[in-house]
This record gives C-alpha cells, structure tokens and sequence, in this order.
C-alpha cells in the first residue's frame, strides 16, 4: 500500500503504518525501529520483538544513534554531534517508491571498530544511490562498545551488536516488499566494522539465507576474533573502573559513564601501533568459532561477493600518532617481530624497498595495513576463487595530492554513496572536485550494478573481470581507473597465509 501527499510518502508494515518524506526524488522513513528499544530490563540482552501501534508513526525525523565516544577518525573524516540514546535500534530507509515494483535492496552496515558510527549520519545518506540506482537502501544503527559487545558472565552475552545487526537483515526480509524492495535480491554491504560484520552475515547460515550478495570494503581480515576469556577480562576492568561489583549495577550506571570508562579502558589497553579497541566481536562457540574465515568462505561460494581496501589504510590512523611518526629504529623493529617472529629482519628489509616512503609513518602503515586488513583480503579471494566462485576485487587509490591522509581508510565512502557534499573531510582537502564527482558517479555506479545484478562492471569502467588465482585481476579505483594483475606482487602476500 503507498499512499503519498506532497512532500510525505506513506508505507504500512507489520508494525503499523509510517509517514516518512519525500526529498530529492525519493521517499524517506527514518527511525524505523526494528527492535525493543534495550533499555531497562532489556539492556545487555538479545535484540526483542520491535514494537506495534497504532496510526501513523511519524518517521519524518532521525533517532537517536547509539552510545558512543567521539570517533578516533575524526581527523581524517570530520565529526558529528547527534543525539544519543539506548534506544537506538532503528533503520532508515530510502526509496524511490512504496509501491510493488521489487527494486534491488542495499542493507548498509556502518564502521566504527564497533565503537562509533550509525548508519543514520548524513555521510551513509542513500538518497543518491537509491534514486539513480532504482533501488531501496537501507542503514542500520546497531549497539556500539560495551553495550554491544562486553562478555560478562551473569551480566551480558556476547556479540549483542552482530545479533542486532542480524534482527535488522530480517526485519528487511519480512518488510522490505512495502517500500518497493525485493526480498529476494537483498545485498548486505559494509566498511571497516561493518566489513567484518558482512564476512560475519556469510559466515553464519541463518543471516545469509537473507541476502543474494555481499560487498566488504576494508573488513579487517585480520582482526582475530576475541577469546571469551580475554573478553570477559576487559569487562572486568571496566567493571572496576565503574565502581561496580556485583551484576544488577549494571542496570544502574548510566549509559555516558560507561561510555566514559569506555574510553579510559581503551586508553589503558593501547599499543604502540595497533588500532584494535578493546570491545568487539567474540569467539562465542554460538555465532561463530576462534576462525571466522572457513565459515565466512562457505557463504562467500554460495553468494555473490564484491571486496577490497584502500591503498594506504593505516594513515587515517598514522597521520596524526606522534608516537608512530617519530618511532625510533627499536620500536619499529618491535612491531615487526611483534608480526613476524623469526623472519622479521627479512619481511622488514622487503618492506623498506617496498615502502613508498622511508618514514616510520609509512613502513609501519604497510605493514599495518597488510596485517588487518589488505593481506586477509586477497587470501580470502584467493580463496574464494579456488572454489569456483571469484570474486570482484577493488583497490581504492585515489588520494588529493599532499594530503598526508593518502588513500586512507575510509576515503572511498563519499565515493560510494556519491555525496561528496555531505563530508567535511580532511581527507578529502585538496582534491579536484570535477575529477572526485567523475569518480564517485563511476564508482557508485559499479556498486548500483552489483547490487542488480552480481557484476559491478559498467560503461563508465573499463572491463572488470572476476580475481583468478593465477592472474588476480584487481579494479584500481582513481581518476583513470583501470585493471591490473596482481597490482602488489604476490610475493608480498607470502608472509599472510
């Protein structure tokens, strides 16, 4: 049922009925929720049943967005300042039409490295890529941090946010049909965190009877899952900087302090040169194991798969790490056998002719970025590939000339959702406009292709053939895109089985 007055758009779903807006050629519905708020009772337990009610549910405005502490990235993305709430579990949906047409659906799943993030923010807006996609998008806000991801026994099971993220990918599949999406041609995509939490979808067989097609941008490969043991550690430790001891205070600490400890903990828990937060996804023996990749890689043959990386994936978080910048040859070496064990002398004599500058920034940054995330990438297509289903695989290279950010982590979502105007982005300074909005139509043009059909391949790129295992044809996203074989070298990858 659609029904549509000027400037507002109408979809009815199990729930009830919602008035959203139209803006910009599409339909909006925002704050959708698709769960219980987790507040009271609620907080620390599995997604619950979303509510009903009666009339029409204004969906006109946003929510609010999950807990969370200021992102680590904002030197390199910019910042944002919106309300925030326990009450978080909603979706935004963007639509050309509420009518019965089945239009390909894009579920985006945000980063944050679990901690920071909606997909809520106007950078993740998809009014661009619904309208001249002729396709429905979706964003999902998720719980963050320790309200989504602390193991505590007696307090909290783990992985709450990935099970929230789950609840969301079925919510689509039951209502999708009412704002013009097909249920059957669903494509789960996401960046950083939300990489991860895509490889996590193919992973586990409930999540992935959901969606036809996956796209991972810079998912930490690499990222091993979290032990509950050293989980529940971590909780402990921001149980006592609470002040608490005992599980029913958990209900009674405010949602800011343990944001707030939050931060102190991951303070406390940083290492030189190492970008892991100290609440994330577990090894829980329920969702998944201590290895994510064997289950991961059974979906992937069964799905459609698009994935890549940045070039220079560390230096969002580099550029501005005095401590990375100015390392001395001991800690750099350290990092190196922290990687490599024995063979560190070697692998670090083979980065330093590799590395496009001597700089600890940059050696440490290849090295880095190899470990969490470009080697896992190319393993897993490898991977993929040999077992008859190859996927696409991308590099974002392109980069404003002098900006020390690079071709950072994260520079190739304004690209994507082709709403260059929506970021404030450091990382973005200095480049030709003309030429990015060249780039951006290009590239968000692949991903409305992928999602219709499994190919990103279009006439504004050159041919884009599927990763062999031999040849590894790689897309290199820039100003002149184009297609190169094995663009690192396969002996760089020797070192990340």
């Amino acid at each position: 049922m659609s029904t549509t007055t000027p400037g507002t758009a109408l979809a009815v779903i199990g729930q009830g009925a919602l008035r959203g807006t139209r803006e910009a050629g599409v339909a909006v519905f925002r704050n959708v929720p698709y769960a219980a708020a987790p507040l009271g009772p609620l907080r620390f337990q599995p997604p619950a049943p979303a509510p009903h009610w009666a009339g029409e549910r204004d969906a006109s405005r946003h929510g609010a967005i999950a807990p969370q502490p200021p992102s680590r990235l904002r030197a390199a993305m910019g910042d944002f300042t919106v309300p925030q709430s326990e009450d978080c579990l909603s979706v935004t949906v963007w639509t050309p039409a509420t009518d019965q047409a089945r239009r390909p659906v894009l579920v985006w799943l945000h980063g944050g490295a679990f901690m920071s993030g909606a997909g809520s923010l106007p950078w993740y807006s998809g009014a661009h890529m619904a309208g001249r996609g002729n396709m429905v998008v979706v964003g999902v806000n998720y719980r963050l941090g320790a309200l989504g991801f602390m193991h505590l026994p007696g307090v909290s099971a783990p992985n709450l946010g990935l099970q929230d993220q789950f609840c969301a990918l079925d919510w689509v599949s039951r209502n999708i049909t009412a704002f013009g999406g097909d249920p059957d041609n669903i494509t789960v995509a996401g960046q950083s965190a939300g990489g991860f939490s895509v490889l996590a979808m193919l992973a586990v067989p409930r999540a992935r009877a959901q969606f036809r097609r996956a796209i991972a941008q810079s998912a930490p490969f690499g990222r091993v899952m979290r032990a509950p043991a050293a989980a529940a550690d971590n909780a402990r430790r921001l149980q006592d900087l609470l002040g608490i001891s005992t599980a029913d205070q958990w209900q009674d600490v405010s949602a800011a302090d343990i944001v707030a400890a939050q931060v102190k903990l991951t303070i406390a828990t940083a290492e030189f040169a190492n970008a892991v937060p100290p609440f994330g996804p577990v090894a829980d023996g329920v969702l998944f194991g201590y290895d994510l990749l064997p289950a991961a890689l059974a979906g992937a043959a069964e799905r459609d798969l698009l994935l890549g990386h940045t070039r220079d994936e560390m230096a969002a978080f580099f550029a501005i790490d005095e401590q990375v910048k100015c390392a001395p040859p001991a800690a750099i070496e350290g990092r190196f056998r922290a990687h490599f064990g024995a063979g560190a002398d070697a692998a670090q004599i083979e980065y330093r002719q590799r590395a496009r500058s001597p700089s600890p920034m940059h050696l440490l940054g290849e090295v880095a970025g190899d470990a969490l995330f470009n080697g896992g990438c190319f393993a897993f297509a490898e991977r993929v590939a040999a077992l008859g289903r190859p996927a696409h695989v991308f590099r974002f290279d392109w980069a404003a000339p002098g900006n020390p950010f690079s071709a950072c982590h994260c520079i190739e979502l304004p690209f994507v959702f082709n709403n260059l105007a929506s970021w404030a982005a450091p990382m973005l300074d200095g480049g030709d406009r003309a030429a990015m909005a060249t780039l951006a139509t290009r590239m968000q043009d692949a991903w409305i292709a992928f999602a219709h059909g499994g190919d990103p391949a279009h006439p504004g790129l050159p041919a884009w053939p599927c990763f062999g295992a031999a040849t590894r044809e790689v897309m290199l996203l820039d100003v002149e895109p184009g297609v190169r074989n094995d663009p690192a070298g396969r002996a760089r990858w020797h070192y990340w089985p």
